[in-house]
């Protein structure tokens, strides 16, 4: 398949770029921080892109959504990049109708999908439990209890999980932390008992929280796919989240080097254009090239996904180490080329430096992919 965007596609890129340009710019993000947003959103913000139909791109028509695809959402979390958005859109929109839509049974996808469409239900997927990715490391419990479970355990890194009213989280069924089998998952409803949930603040001033669960009972009917099956559905996630947040890196890239070279062409030192000298041009050479690449390798995950790929997976992780890379040049590029204010908090560059770090640690940085990669190619 062709690595180029059919006319819809187009149509929804320059759409949501138009939308977010006009009213989700950094300058919102600087507002949420600077006022310690209670929500961490602007929520006006979010229901427009509810009216715009952003929640609903996974989501299939049967339950009201657009099912316009990986591909298409993958352009406007680009242009969420570009503009920083904070929204629930990763969380909701992209990993929990992702989950539903795969592994939910009808019940549960017609309970859910359409509210989550509607922007009346907010959903968050919490999966890790310490400091570095590792999907299998799940100590959290579900013990079988009469018909149902009692769960225990702690999540951390949770993204938007203190505006969820739901909660998709990974415990352990059977087995030993560390086993890649004897994982469930379970939809928990943030207001049940014993379901406590704190707010972390992170240096890109984004949503995380910390989930505890302590005796918290579920129904058989929380279970989301099969009892001890959840690690098949963990790694089609991980490559969803990874594919995803690799187009919004990519689009921070863009717009990081778009703001870095007008910067060149309008800072003066020594009575020239710092755009002028060969050696910095040869700098954004550089960047401009590894940003292509970028562009090639995340529209053939985005495609991947689209098809269910059998190699889903490697593409993931090679989008992801890759994208991860690039953003990490150019963000360390634009820093330095603003000069001695590009480290102050004057200008929006450090912001997007900030983000970038965080969303590179977000199920995998770049040595855990590039090391993924090397394992399933059997090196």
């Amino acid at each position: 398949m062709a690595l180029v965007l059919n006319e819809e596609q187009n149509m929804l890129k320059e759409s949501a770029q138009g939308f977010l340009s006009e009213h989700a710019p950094v300058a919102q993000l600087r507002q949420l921080r600077d006022e310690r947003s209670e929500l961490g959103y602007d929520k006006a913000t979010w229901q427009q892109m509810v009216e715009l139909g952003w929640s609903g791109i996974l989501v299939p028509e049967a339950h009201g959504g657009l099912e316009f695809g990986h591909v298409g959402m993958g352009q406007v979390m680009e242009e969420n990049g570009r503009t920083l958005t904070a929204s629930p859109l990763l969380s909701t929109a992209v990993l929990a109708a992702s989950a539903i839509n795969s592994a939910g049974t009808e019940a549960q996808k017609k309970a859910l999908l359409p509210a989550l469409v509607d922007g009346s239900l907010l959903l968050a997927v919490a999966l890790d439990e310490g400091p570095k990715y590792h999907p299998s490391l799940v100590k959290t419990s579900a013990m079988a209890s009469g018909e149902g479970y009692v769960l225990n355990g702690e999540k951390q890194f949770v993204c938007d999980g203190h505006i969820a009213d739901k909660l998709i989280v990974s415990a352990r069924t059977s087995g030993d932390a560390g086993d890649e089998q004897g994982i469930s998952l379970f939809i928990i409803d943030s207001a049940t008992p014993g379901v406590e949930i704190e707010r972390v603040y992170l240096a890109d001033s984004r949503n995380s929280s910390m989930v505890r669960l302590s005796n918290v009972e579920l129904g058989a009917d929380a279970l989301l796919g099969e009892k001890d099956g959840g690690a098949s559905l963990i790694t089609y996630l991980a490559a969803v989240a990874n594919v995803h947040l690799s187009a919004e890196l990519l689009g921070m890239s863009q717009e990081v080097f778009e703001r870095t070279v007008q910067y060149m062409k309008e800072r003066s030192q020594y009575g020239a254009l710092i755009g002028s000298y060969q050696g910095l041009q040869h700098r954004a050479a550089h960047m401009f090239s590894e940003i292509e690449l970028a562009k090639s390798v995340v529209i053939k995950a985005l495609q991947a996904l689209d098809e269910n790929a059998a190699k889903l997976s490697l593409l993931a992780s090679v989008c992801k180490a890759k994208v991860s890379e690039v953003v990490t040049l150019v963000t360390n590029e634009g820093v330095q080329l603003h000069g001695g204010i590009g480290m102050t908090d004057e200008l929006d560059i450090g912001f997007f430096m900030k983000r970038a770090r965080v969303a590179e640690q977000q199920f995998g940085d770049r040595r855990y992919h590039v090391q993924r990669f090397a394992s399933l190619q059997s090196y």
